[in-house]
């Protein structure tokens, strides 16, 4: 084979059916080598060096070669650690623009291109070759761009989001065929999806699915990264996930989803690699161009700046950085066809030499992007850099992790004092983070838990952490849960402890799903999954992570139901699926929020600074549709007290009110039929009721 000069229009490995482009950036680059595998990845056929480079792109064509070759890269360039520079011709990298892989990631000493017992002040380079550790990248067919102009399939003031694993959703899972289980295919199992559907949620958000690879100190304590925050190639899908089968198996589960009518959202890792700090592997773009690809320390370029806290920091101020996070973006809503994306440490996406920037680039590239119009945009405000808590700094477009929501729902029903007027704004939509430049309720995404922390169920039986299984002495893992054991850490017999900690979590389920702003459920919440007290479960591949869909008890069962009945009231009550921030009305009839109190009346200034207050009334109203057509009321009384108290219910135009919901009680199947209530109710120690008043549909 001889190899022309090809193109670098397009980065990758482009095949046009006659032979293949290769195309890779590296601008500080001396040389490139091309090495051509077998299907296998285990023979190598032939090295060709790049023979172009067009505008800090190295470029080649190969006729004949064509989808099923494996290849990897040689780059040659200076190892100068102290000026930025980790170039190591030793080492096969991988192509960040490959679309599959072939062969397995193995931990071995020649993955490092320095040599691991040189002085760390002074490092030199590692001279031994790499190849039979590394997977190797997969030229593939081209696909098509059959999802342009992506149109959600629910707007987002009507989504509900249920975050969850692949592998921990599916590999226990009866309905699932045991070969398919930790697959794509397994998840677009119809059991499963008729189970999504019967909850009621209108959006799976998956855990990192894009090829990823276990850190070594992980591999040499015997665990693995589960979540998958590690991310190797952002074009890939992880290859067990595949099941053996191409990415098409990816693309067939989102199109089994889209029939559902439910959609698909990835949790996305652009502010780092896996790669590591200054110590780690060099796999792909560390070997390809360091200087570019990694924001480097000012005083020393051999360190890297660490605003993720996993040892590198992508670079996304430079512009063929931000081409491969655009060019993934739209390779996964334009070829793959999902619905939207989470971004994993999001500030780190809008820092700017002066700090973060709501307008910077990255957001800029994302509003204008055709090819993404459409898609759902979703912000973890934070990282672990200088000022890097952004809660409602995001720009128009994108909604945000509100882990205020959080940490408040979770005060008030631990029973902390003064938590009322904290409360009222975060079921409000928190409107006084997010009512601004145009932003609406749903822009506050609401979550009790979430993958990272304690499950609904730990959050209330476990006071501390519990995460020996981690190996690193139980000193990871967040120390403040703000959680509640409720008299006895852990699994325990008592059945009033057993009956409190059961109604604790309807409570929290119950508020989430009444809050204005979009909720998101974490897989498992909804029968009382437990992760034995570990609040940072990210390398457990094992029971403590995956679901158990064969053991769920008949209070497992009655929380199902119960979460069931809330998304049936969040879908059949519009007012609770608010489009724009509600306030006091003018007209006592039009759409809005009012705060009561146990009086039943109206709370005043001085109601709110009653720090031992734990009683809250939220009456929302929804006008008519018609002039003839009563409106329809819905109150929902909170009460997080030891204590029972009776709570005077307001009278509106002679309504008579019908209780819908009481947590508290025993056996929620048998109070599922409303029940009519006239001047009050009395609300149990710890419970939510919800009462509606008008023509509400069943």
């Amino acid at each position: 084979m001889r190899m022309e000069a090809g193109s670098a229009n397009g980065l990758g490995a482009i095949y046009d059916g006659e032979g293949t482009n290769f195309a890779l950036f590296s601008a500080h680059a001396e040389a490139v080598e091309l090495c051509l595998y077998d299907s296998a990845g285990q023979q190598e056929l032939g090295r060709f060096l790049l023979p172009e480079k067009t505008h800090d792109v190295w470029h080649g064509y190969l006729p004949g070669v064509g989808p099923g070759t494996t290849y990897g890269y040689r780059v040659y360039g200076p190892f100068e650690p102290h000026a930025g520079h980790r170039f190591n011709p030793n080492k096969l990298l991988t192509d960040p623009y490959a679309r599959g892989f072939q062969g397995e990631f193995k931990l071995h000493p020649s993955n490092y291109g320095y040599r691991v017992d040189s002085d760390e002040q002074d490092l030199s380079l590692d001279v031994n070759d790499n190849a039979a550790y590394i997977p190797k990248a997969v030229i593939t067919s081209p696909g098509k761009q059959s999802y342009s102009h992506v149109k959600a399939l629910t707007p987002w003031h009507q989504s509900v989001i249920y975050e969850a694993h692949v592998k921990g959703f599916t590999c226990l899972h009866p309905d699932v065929p045991e070969s398919l289980r930790g697959t794509f295919a397994g998840m677009a199992q119809p059991q499963v999806i008729d189970y999504l559907k019967s909850l009621g949620v209108t959006a799976v958000e998956l855990l990192p699915v894009h090829a990823f690879v276990d850190e070594y100190f992980l591999q040499e304590k015997g665990l693995t990264n589960y979540w998958g925050y590690n991310t190797l190639n952002f074009f890939s899908p992880h290859a067990p996930y595949l099941g053996g089968a191409g990415a098409e198996s990816f693309r067939e589960f989102v199109d089994r989803f889209h029939q559902a009518g439910l959609e698909v959202i990835l949790d996305v890792v652009y502010n780092h690699s896996a790669e590591g700090n200054h110590l780690g592997p060099t796999l792909s773009y560390r070997g390809i161009d360091n200087a570019s690809y990694y924001r480097l320390l000012p005083g020393d370029r051999r360190f890297y700046i660490n605003d993720s806290g996993c040892g590198n920091t992508l670079n996304v101020n430079h512009p063929r950085v931000m081409q491969m996070i655009m060019d993934s973006l739209r390779y996964w809503a334009g070829e793959m066809g999902v619905d939207g994306f989470r971004f994993d440490l999001a500030a780190a996406l809008g820092r700017e030499p002066q700090g973060f920037n709501s307008q910077g680039t990255f957001f800029q590239m994302i509003a204008q992007d055709p090819v993404l119009a459409g898609c759902k945009f979703i912000a973890e405000p934070w990282d672990l850099g200088p000022g890097g808590y952004q809660l409602g700094h995001f720009p128009p477009g994108f909604s945000e992790w509100n882990d205020r929501y959080r940490d408040t729902v979770r005060r008030f029903w631990r029973g902390d004092d003064g938590q009322l007027p904290e409360l009222a704004r975060r079921l409000h939509g928190s409107g006084d983070i997010f009512e601004h430049k145009g932003r609406r309720p749903y822009a506050s995404i609401n979550f009790i838990t979430s993958h990272d922390g304690f499950t609904l169920r730990d959050l209330v039986s476990y006071n501390e952490r519990h995460n020996e299984d981690n190996k690193e002495d139980n000193n990871d893992g967040h120390r403040g849960n703000l959680s509640y054991n409720h008299g006895h850490e852990g699994v325990t017999t008592d059945p009033e402890i057993e009956e409190l900690r059961w109604r604790q979590q309807r409570n929290f389920i119950a508020t989430l799903m009444i809050s204005q702003g979009v909720p998101m459920l974490l897989a498992g919440d909804e029968f009382g999954r437990t992760q034995n007290g570990n609040n940072n479960a990210y390398c457990q591949d094992n029971p403590i992570n995956w679901l158990d869909w064969g053991n769920l008890d008949d209070n497992a069962q009655s929380l199902i139901a119960f979460t069931r009945k809330m998304l049936h009231l969040r879908r059949v009550f519009p007012v609770l699926q608010a489009n724009k921030y509600r306030h006091l009305p003018d007209d006592p009839h039009d759409d809005s929020i009012q705060w009561i109190n146990s009086d039943g009346k109206l709370m005043r200034e001085e109601h709110w600074h009653e720090r031992d207050c734990s009683t809250l009334g939220y009456l929302l109203t929804e006008k008519g549709e018609h002039a003839d057509v009563l409106p329809r009321y819905m109150l929902i009384l909170f009460h997080s007290s030891d204590l029972p108290i009776i709570f005077k219910l307001p009278k509106h135009l002679g309504n008579k009110w019908r209780r819908v919901i009481n947590t508290a009680a025993k056996d929620f199947q048998q109070d599922r039929r409303a029940v009519e209530v006239h001047h009050s109710v009395t609300l149990a120690p710890k419970s939510v009721q919800i009462l509606t008043a008008g023509e509400v549909p069943d």
